[in-house]
């Protein structure tokens, strides 16, 4: 009791500091249904973020509302972008933030200081709309940098806080595209594209190669970096860590056969996420491991796949309350080359964020390495069920309230709210 008594008290005298007689004004962004498009408020928070002005993320609030101080500048950019918002007084802010720190009440504020630089692990050429976190953070007009296996190989990696996976293969074997598209011309350039940084680097292998780029990106996580993936860059970064030692590519991918007794030498220790998962060898299988559920099966009840948000206490729990915020717990599945994962073989030590209720699909995955955190999302487009190679991109404009997309924005914002060590 008396512990939130102090924190109310504390936000008082943040909000309630006298401008020439008059309580300081907030601008309040809403994020419950009455959001008028909630993914481009993401955008606008961060904007406010890059001018140095801090916001607070009111959790289990209004959908997770915003409120900073009161900006001209910002207050026309929502108008701009057609973001809902108001201007409340320096007395109505107070009073939301006493109800959102009240005791018993499953809400609280999370202060968000700086806004986190952002990289995006992809291959040159790649387009935006590709991935539906670069189609969101360019709809949401967030700013990202790109880089790919030379930057990472160079050691660039510290000088960002937030790195998305594209959908990447890190097992070497060129997306298992090869019984489907062997002879197409996308294939061949993508496989020559990959062969040619591998030499370039001095690898003989493009799995060699991966090896080495999922260790620095695990060296970035443990130090302190927050990383974010979705598709096939989830299991097959795991994957990958777990075969550092071990060949499971066929002989079509690298020129030899893969060690028949792979399955018995993997390494779950140094793994992420999963365990006690086997691989693939066949070459001609659209599939890297079990740890994904077959699409076939979730095709199968397309009508009913959907996926509910686990609920969790704002105030001692916010991280993966911070992940979650929506303005809805009930969200639309969608397939992707790794659509879900097996319940079974996640680690304990692995918060799960979102399921699809009585299967052991698991959606949506949390977890710590080191000083980092990593956060997995299982398929390709939240907005498109199907997406298959070739297809026409989201046009992010008709769904201005995805929720499916307001989970990967939440993941943009969360280290903003961490603050970093200085290094010594």
């Amino acid at each position: 009791m008396m512990m939130t008594l102090v924190r109310t008290m504390v936000w008082l005298f943040l909000v309630l500091l006298p401008a020439g007689g008059v309580w300081a004004q907030k601008l309040f962004i809403p994020m419950d249904l009455t959001q008028n498009n909630h993914l481009k408020a993401y955008g606008i928070t961060f904007l406010a973020l890059t001018k140095e002005m801090p916001v607070d993320w009111l959790l289990n609030y209004k959908g997770g509302a915003f409120m900073m101080d009161m900006s001209s500048d910002i207050a026309n950019e929502c108008r701009i972008r057609g973001v809902s918002f108001d201007e409340i007084s320096g007395a109505q802010a107070a009073q939301i933030y006493a109800e959102v720190q009240a005791e018993g009440s499953n809400t609280e504020v999370v202060r968000l200081e700086k806004a986190p630089r952002i990289a995006v692990y992809a291959p040159p050429g790649f387009r935006p709309w590709d991935d539906a976190v670069t189609l969101v953070m360019e709809y949401a007009e967030v700013k990202y940098d790109k880089l790919w296996d030379e930057e990472v190989m160079q050691g660039k990696l510290g000088e960002y806080d937030w790195l998305h996976l594209h959908h990447e293969d890190f097992t070497g074997q060129h997306g298992k595209f090869y019984a489907s598209a062997a002879n197409q011309t996308w294939y061949i350039q993508q496989v020559a594209l990959l062969e040619g940084m591998a030499r370039k680097l001095g690898y003989t292998k493009v799995s060699d190669l991966k090896h080495s780029v999922v260790e620095k990106i695990r060296e970035f996580v443990a130090n302190g970096g927050f990383m974010f993936a979705m598709c096939s860059a989830t299991d097959t970064y795991d994957i990958a860590l777990a075969t550092e030692n071990t060949d499971i590519c066929a002989e079509v991918f690298d020129g030899d056969p893969a060690d028949p007794h792979a399955n018995d030498k993997l390494d779950f220790g140094h793994t992420f996420a999963f365990e006690n998962f086997t691989v693939s060898l066949n070459p001609f299988e659209y599939e890297y491991s079990n740890i994904d559920i077959d699409a076939n099966t979730i095709l199968s009840t397309e009508k009913t796949d959907y996926f509910t948000l686990f609920d969790f206490s704002a105030k001692y729990d916010p991280v993966p309350t911070m992940l979650t915020q929506c303005h809805v717990n009930v969200l639309r599945g969608f397939l992707g080359q790794t659509t879900a994962f097996r319940k079974d073989l996640i680690k304990k030590s692995v918060t799960i964020l979102a399921e699809r209720d009585g299967t052991n699909q698991v959606r949506y995955i949390h977890g710590n390495v080191g000083r980092g955190t990593f956060t997995w999302y299982g398929g390709h487009d939240p907005e498109d069920y199907r997406h298959a190679v070739g297809d026409p991109p989201t046009d992010l404009a008709l769904h201005p309230n995805s929720p499916g997309y307001r989970l990967i924005l939440n993941n943009i914002l969360f280290p903003a709210a961490k603050k970093k060590k200085q290094k010594t």
